[in-house]
């Protein structure tokens, strides 16, 4: 009988081992939990390295794009000196075969002198055009850059191409219709002020050429009605971006007034959700995007080049 309790009270203590096993458990599962958690943020640093790096290359591309154009402009401004050059040597020939008087030989050396000149001035022209338009391209992925941070807790998303954001006209309006609802005046007024806060800014303004709402819709529908229904709509959200009530500062909606334009595309750039069949709903749209100044920029520089002409003598 004594015998019988000793076994049980020995079954009845602690396990020292038993102990050591849960605690090994629970060190094994922290660890698997820090592991998990050290491949997502892996995965989510990989992720936003490769979106920086199609923004670098983009950037790249355009950047390549400008410098082939500065060659061709240096080339040309080179056959232009040499030209020149050339017509300088014709001038000393015809100076010992005709003996040209003084006044005259003068007179051709001032038009040399002026036409020098006004190389001279086009080329400062140009290179200061050469480093505006490599102020545009990098400020372009600084902009996209800054809406992405700006948006990254947000469910919108910025386009990493273009940083444009795009709203469903299915969330903003009702079927038909071009007034926008009440649950849609609250997604604005958290997102507006986001988007424009950061094209407004006083370092990025002076780059912005124009600030684009653009409305889209599906392909039901004649494209007139479309294009009243796709241009009321854009026009109706540009009207609420301008509401001082809206979350925009009475500043910043003069900026915007001064850069905005709104359009109406009916169902002229749908989405597709298979080559032949047209994703409605995602086609069904308001895009609000921006313009940089490149544009003007290239047409400076050609007018640059065709001042750069010399004249005939």
């Amino acid at each position: 009988m004594n015998n019988n309790r000793r076994r049980r009270a020995v079954f009845e203590e602690p396990s020292f081992w038993q102990s050591f096993s849960d605690m090994m458990s629970a060190l094994t599962l922290v660890f698997i939990l820090i592991i998990a958690i050290t491949l997502a943020i892996y995965r989510q640093k990989t992720t936003d390295l490769e979106n920086t790096q199609t923004e670098l290359n983009a950037a790249k591309q355009e950047l390549d794009l400008a410098r082939l154009d500065l060659d061709r402009s240096r080339e040309e401004i080179e056959a232009s000196n040499r030209e020149l050059a050339d017509s300088l040597a014709e001038l000393q020939a015809a100076y010992e075969q005709a003996a040209l008087t003084q006044e005259e030989l003068d007179a051709a050396y001032q038009q040399i002198d002026e036409a020098q000149q006004q190389i001279q001035t086009a080329q400062q022209e140009l290179e200061d055009t050469r480093s505006e338009l490599q102020d545009i391209v990098g400020v372009r992925t600084d902009i996209i850059g800054e809406l992405q941070s700006r948006f990254n807790n947000s469910s919108m998303r910025v386009d990493p191409q273009t940083g444009s954001i795009t709203f469903s006209s299915d969330v903003l309006f009702r079927y038909n219709s071009s007034e926008l609802t009440e649950e849609s005046q609250s997604v604005l007024r958290e997102i507006i002020p986001m988007y424009l806060g950061v094209l407004l800014q006083d370092n990025y303004l002076p780059y912005i050429a124009e600030i684009i709402i653009e409305g889209h819709t599906d392909t039901d529908g004649t494209y007139d009605s479309n294009m009243t229904l796709s241009f009321n709509r854009a026009d109706s959200v540009a009207k609420f971006c301008m509401n001082p009530g809206n979350g925009l500062a009475q500043e910043q909606i003069d900026r915007f007034q001064r850069l905005l334009t709104v359009n109406g595309r009916s169902y002229s750039d749908p989405i597709y959700e298979a080559p032949d069949r047209v994703d409605m709903a995602s086609s069904r749209r308001v895009e609000i995007k921006f313009r940089l100044k490149e544009d003007e920029m290239i047409e400076r520089i050609a007018e640059i080049l065709r001042g750069q002409e010399v004249p005939e003598e």
